[in-house]
Formats: structure tokens, C-alpha cells, sequence
């Protein structure tokens, strides 16, 4: 080990094994090492508290939780704002250098580590939106095996079931091969059901008793998907100074290409969280025509956008202003009203 004091520790995170880079506080690298995960929680406790920094990748959320219980301050950053900082060949030693040198930039932007809860809540949005996909996909082979025998079936997933009754009826008929076929396929997509609605069934259960996710699903257009989905992302928001941030953390807000003063909006950036972002819009496509009806300020605002803007346009505004008025909801620790309609 160093004789020199370590001021940031920046760790390229690897399956097993990660490269280290420590800087002094004069900013000169006083050491490289590569480690497995394991040997690192080690390591850091034979430190002086420090800072170790890592890029926002998969594993670093629980070695950040693990490191910080010794007394060190953990930073983690976007890839693509450390990717600048590396220096000639991409290697992993370089990769932990860069990291260490972007941690401490004042104006770097940190993400912030995640709670158990959170990872928790994030794995089972990820695995019910694997299932839901599957469904479509499978739908979807199922509406084209029939479309090749003459059969077209009408939009709509219950309309779909119907007429899927029928045809296993006889109606019309179909080669028995083909009957079976869908009849495996039919078995399959009600498995699918089952396993995405019990999921669905414990989102809900944890809107009746997390305070929290009761608070945002009081938002129109932020349901139990929603609610619970900026739960496992933000928290309760504090990363964010202003609810402006998050709806451009979400990607929501135009991507700009201005040079010479002359500022030019181009479509929404779609940076950030895409599953998140796509839910949002979703909602807001739901309660759009709902709320632009209402006589209050948003219902307002709605119509004025309306008259000039495509409605897809306009969904997507709202779904921007959705993001902001949750962020109120959760920095404020007030449900959805006037004042929290304000504060964003």
C-alpha cells in the first residue's frame, strides 16, 4: 500500500476483476491496482475515509452501500460523462483514472446510490415489462399465423381473446394442426397473464403502504406503474434541485443545437431512464383528454397547447410536466394540489 495518503479511489468495475487508480489530493496518481470485487471491500477498510468513485454501472450500487459503511463518501457517475476524461488508448488502468479525475470536477453530476428497496422495486418492473413484451410478441405471431390462413382479428387484446374462442370452436375452421398450435399458443399467452398480473397485484400492494407511491398515484396520469417506477429511479427525489432537472433527466425536453447565439430546439433528447419516460407519456396519452376538460390552471394550459400543437406534441409536454409536478409531490411530502401544481 501507499505511503502517500489516498484523497480518490477510482474503481473500473469488472464481472470479477476491477482496475483501482488512487490520487492524492494534489490530483497524481499514488497507485494502481487491480482487484476482485471482494478484495476491494477489503482494501477500503485498511483506508482513511476517502472518496471512491465508480461509474453508474451494474454491481455499483451494492459495492457503493458496501464501501460506504466504512466511513468512505461514494460518487457515482453517468459513463458517458467520465468517457471524456480518459487519455490516449482505452485501457482499464486509464478507465480508473478517468474516473477518479471526473470525481472530483465541481461540476460533475453524481447519481445517487440506491437503496435495497429500490433495486428491489427495480428488478420487478424490469422482469414484468420482459413479460409484457413477450405477450406482444407473442400476439403478435399469433395475429400473423392466422393473417397467412385468411383469419384477420380485430385490434384489442380482449377482442383478440374472443375471436380466438371462436376459431378453437370451429369458427371458421382451421386445419387441426393449426388448432393446436393455437391452442398452445392461447395457453401460453394466459400464463403470461398470470405471472404479470401477480406482479401487477404486489406494485399495488406496496401503493397502500408506502406513504410515498400513495402520494404520486393522488397525480393524475401517474398510476401504479408510474408511482412505482419513480420510486425504484429517484426516491424521494432529493438528486434533483428543481423539478425542471428530472423532466431532462427523463429526457423530456428538447435537445438543443445553438452556436453563435442563435438557439435551435430540435425533438426531446430521450436521454435518461426509457422505461420511466415511455410509462410517463403513457399515462399522460391516458389522462390527457380528461384533464385538458377540467376548468383549473392545467386543464388550461392544456387547451392553449392544443390549438397550436400537435396532440402528440402536447402528450409529451405533459408527460414533462407530469415528471415536475411528481417532483414536487415527493420534495414536498404533499399530495397532488394547487400547490404542488405550482411548485413545479
Amino acid at each position: 500500500m501507499t505511503k502517500t495518503p489516498i484523497a480518490v479511489l477510482g474503481i473500473d468495475l469488472g464481472k470479477n476483476s476491477c482496475s483501482l487508480a488512487g490520487m492524492d489530493a494534489a490530483g497524481a496518481v499514488v497507485l494502481r491496482k487491480r482487484m476482485t470485487r471482494d478484495a476491494i471491500v477489503t482494501f477500503a477498510t485498511t483506508l482513511p475515509a476517502c472518496v471512491i468513485a465508480m461509474e453508474a454501472c451494474c454491481g455499483a450500487h451494492f459495492l457503493g452501500r458496501t464501501l460506504a459503511l466504512y466511513g468512505h463518501t461514494i460518487r457515482l457517475m453517468s459513463p458517458e460523462y467520465v468517457q471524456p476524461y480518459v487519455k490516449a488508448q482505452k485501457t482499464d488502468d486509464r478507465d480508473a483514472e478517468a474516473i477518479a479525475e471526473a470525481a472530483t470536477r465541481p461540476t460533475m453530476r453524481f447519481v445517487s446510490l440506491k437503496s435495497e428497496d429500490q433495486l428491489d422495486l427495480q428488478i420487478l418492473h424490469r422482469v414484468r415489462e420482459r413479460l409484457v413484451n413477450a405477450r406482444t410478441a407473442l400476439i403478435n405471431q399469433l395475429r400473423a399465423v392466422l393473417l397467412e390462413r385468411g383469419i384477420i382479428l380485430p385490434k384489442g387484446r380482449i377482442n383478440l381473446m374472443r375471436r380466438l374462442e371462436d376459431l378453437m370452436a370451429g369458427d371458421p375452421a382451421v386445419s387441426a394442426r393449426t388448432a393446436t398450435l393455437l391452442a398452445d399458443l392461447r395457453d401460453e399467452w394466459a400464463g403470461l397473464d398470470q405471472r404479470a398480473k401477480a406482479y401487477d397485484d404486489e406494485l399495488a400492494a406496496l401503493i397502500r403502504e408506502d406513504v410515498q407511491a400513495r402520494r404520486l398515484a393522488t397525480i393524475p396520469g401517474i398510476g401504479v406503474i408510474n408511482a412505482t417506477a419513480l420510486l425504484a429511479a429517484i426516491g424521494d427525489g432529493s438528486a434533483f434541485a428543481k423539478g425542471r432537472d428530472l423532466a431532462a433527466w427523463l429526457g423530456l425536453t428538447p435537445r438543443q443545437h445553438s452556436t453563435g447565439g442563435k438557439t435551435k430546439l430540435l425533438g426531446i433528447s430521450k436521454r435518461g431512464n426509457g422505461y420511466l419516460r415511455k410509462q410517463l407519456i403513457h399515462g399522460a396519452r391516458a389522462a390527457m383528454p380528461h384533464l385538458a376538460a377540467k376548468p383549473n390552471q392545467l386543464g388550461t394550459w392544456l387547451q392553449a397547447m392544443l390549438t397550436r400543437a400537435h396532440p402528440n406534441v402536447v402528450v409529451v409536454a405533459l408527460a414533462a410536466k407530469l415528471a415536475r409536478i411528481a417532483w414536487a409531490v415527493l420534495r414536498h411530502e404533499k399530495d397532488f394540489g394547487r400547490q404542488a401544481l405550482v411548485a413545479a
